[in-house]
C-alpha cells in the first residue's frame, strides 16, 4: 500500500528552536516525540535561504537560478513539471493549504505587474494542484498572527479568524476529513509562523508569548551580535511552539482516522533567521534583513521524516540539503525521476547506499546581492558578486571571497578567516570545491578572486 504524504512546511524556522537540536525551553515536544519514530537529520541545509525562490524549488526539483524564480515576485513557470503533477499522475489526491509565494510576478521590492498577494490564484498558476486548496500567495499578505483570509480551489475567499497557525492548521484536518478514502494523499501544509510580519517587521507569537518564554537562553551567534533576539526571541519561540502545537493535532487526526501508520511526515523550513545580525546594508548604516545570508542562521534548518522506512528513531549526522525533498518525496511513492530533479533521495543516506557521496551542501543566494556557498562538516566558505544585488540576474561571471569559518573552532561564525594567510590553502581547497558545485550546478565555471 503506497503510503500518505505530509509535508509540514514552516517558514523561517532555525534549527535549534527544536528540542531534538538542542533547544532547552520545551518548544517542540511533540515534534522531538515523532522524532525518536523516525530520522533525524542533524545537519541540513537550506539550498536557498528566501521565501519564493526556496519554494520554486520544492515544487519542482530544480534550481531557482535554472527556473528563473531565483528571487521574490518572479512567478513559476508553468511550463515546468511539478511535484504535484507527478503525484497526480500517480494517482494520488493533492491538498495545499496556507503559503504560495509563486504566483505574483513583478519588480523586487515594488508592487507587482502580476499581483495575487492578496486576490485567488488562478487554476494555471497553481503548480499542477488540482485539489484541495486553502491558500493565499503571500500568507502575511492576507492576514496576521491574529486572523486573516485564504482562498479555496473555487476562488472563495475564505477567512478565518483566531492564531494563524491553528487555522491554517484547521484547514489540513478538514482535507483530513473531506479527504477520498479510495487514494493516498499528498498533503502540504505550508505555515507562515515564526516568519516575522512584513508590515510591522516583528514576530507574532500568540498572545502571552513574551511571559511564556521570558526565560529565553539566545543561541551562541545571536547572544554576541544581538540584531533585534533580545526583544523577539519570545514572540518567535511562541510561534514555533504554536507550529508543534498543530503538529499534535495533525498527528491526532491521523491516529483517529487509523492512517496514522500508513503517513509518512516530513518536517522542514524552507530557511532560518539571523534576527538582522547579517547583511549590513551600507544604505541604511545598519543591518535590515533576516535571512539571504550563507551563514548558519539562514540555512540550517529542522529536517525531520517520519513514517514508512524512516523510523528507528535515527540520527543522521551526514551533511545533507532540502534541495532533496523533491525527489525524496515522489520516491516515497514509488516514483523515480532519475535525473530529471536535482539532489538525491535521502533514504540512500539513511541506508548508507552512497559510499562516493560528497559530504557537502551547495547554496545560492540570488536576492539582494548574488552570492554562493559550500558549507561541509568543518568549514563554511561563502563568496559574492561586486556589483550585483541580485534584483536582476541569478548568475555572476566574476565572485569575490566574502567568508570562511572554521566550524570546530568558531561554530556560531563569528570569526572571519577570509584574510588569514593560516587558511589560505584551505580556502583554495574550498574555492575549488565550490566551482565544481557551480559548474556541475549552473553550467559555466566562473571566476572568484581574492577579497580586497
Amino acid at each position: 500500500m503506497r503510503p500518505n504524504i505530509i509535508f509540514y512546511f514552516t517558514d523561517q524556522q532555525r534549527a535549534d528552536t527544536c528540542g531534538i537540536y538542542g533547544q532547552p525551553l520545551n518548544i517542540t515536544p511533540r515534534l522531538d516525540e515523532l522524532a525518536k519514530e523516525g530520522v533525524v537529520f542533524e545537519n541540513a541545509f537550506s539550498p536557498q535561504p528566501v521565501c519564493g525562490p526556496c519554494r520554486a524549488l520544492f515544487q519542482t526539483g530544480q534550481y531557482p537560478s535554472e527556473l528563473g524564480s531565483f528571487r521574490n515576485n518572479i512567478m513559476l513557470p508553468k511550463n515546468v513539471k511539478t511535484i504535484a503533477e507527478y503525484f497526480e499522475n500517480a494517482g494520488y489526491e493533492t491538498a495545499y493549504i496556507g503559503k504560495w509565494h509563486l504566483a505574483s510576478d513583478g519588480e523586487l521590492e515594488k508592487a507587482p505587474r502580476i499581483d495575487y498577494t492578496k486576490t485567488a490564484i488562478p487554476k494555471e498558476l497553481r503548480g499542477g494542484y488540482t485539489g484541495f486548496w486553502r491558500t493565499s500567495d503571500v500568507l502575511e499578505f492576507t492576514s496576521h498572527g491574529y486572523d486573516g483570509y485564504v482562498f479555496d480551489e473555487n476562488n472563495n475567499k475564505v477567512e478565518f479568524k483566531g492564531y494563524r497557525a491553528d487555522c491554517i492548521t484547521d484547514f489540513g484536518l478538514e482535507f483530513l476529513d473531506k479527504r477520498n478514502t479510495e487514494k493516498p494523499f499528498f498533503m502540504t501544509i505550508s505555515h507562515i509562523e515564526p516568519h516575522h510580519q512584513n508590515d510591522s517587521g516583528h514576530y507574532e507569537g500568540p498572545i502571552g508569548s513574551k511571559e511564556r518564554f521570558k526565560d529565553f537562553k539566545l543561541p551562541g551567534d545571536l547572544a554576541a551580535l544581538k540584531g533585534d533576539a533580545e526583544e523577539e526571541y519570545p514572540d518567535y519561540l511562541g510561534a514555533c511552539r504554536s507550529l508543534d502545537d498543530n503538529l499534535g493535532r495533525i498527528i491526532d487526526k491521523l491516529k483517529e482516522k487509523g492512517i496514522y501508520e500508513n503517513t509518512v511526515i516530513i518536517y522542514s523550513s524552507d530557511h532560518g533567521s539571523h534576527f538582522k545580525t547579517r547583511n549590513l546594508d551600507k544604505n541604511r548604516n545598519g543591518y535590515d534583513d533576516y535571512k539571504r545570508s550563507c551563514h548558519d542562521a539562514s540555512i540550517h534548518i529542522p529536517l525531520i521524516i517520519s513514517g514508512g522506512e524512516y523510523s528507528g528513531g535515527k540520527r543522521i549526522k551526514e551533511i545533507v540539503s532540502t534541495a532533496s525533498l523533491p525527489k525524496t518525496m515522489l520516491a516515497l511513492a514509488g516514483i523515480d525521476v532519475k535525473d530529471a530533479m536535482i539532489g538525491e533521495n535521502l533514504l540512500d543516506v539513511v541506508e548508507q547506499n552512497t559510499p562516493d557521496r560528497l559530504n557537502e551542501a551547495f547554496v545560492q543566494i540570488s536576492e539582494s546581492r548574488v552570492g554562493r556557498c559550500i558549507r561541509t562538516d568543518k568549514y563554511t566558505y561563502s563568496v559574492f558578486a561586486p556589483g550585483i544585488n541580485g534584483g536582476a540576474k541569478p548568475y555572476s561571471d566574476v565572485y569575490e571571497d566574502d567568508f570562511l569559518y572554521d566550524l570546530e573552532k568558531d561554530p556560531y561564525q563569528l570569526n572571519n578567516l577570509i584574510y588569514s594567510k593560516e587558511y589560505d590553502s584551505i580556502k583554495r581547497r574550498l574555492r575549488e570545491r565550490l566551482l565544481y558545485w557551480i559548474e556541475k550546478e549552473e553550467g559555466k565555471k566562473p571566476e572568484i578572486l581574492d577579497a580586497k
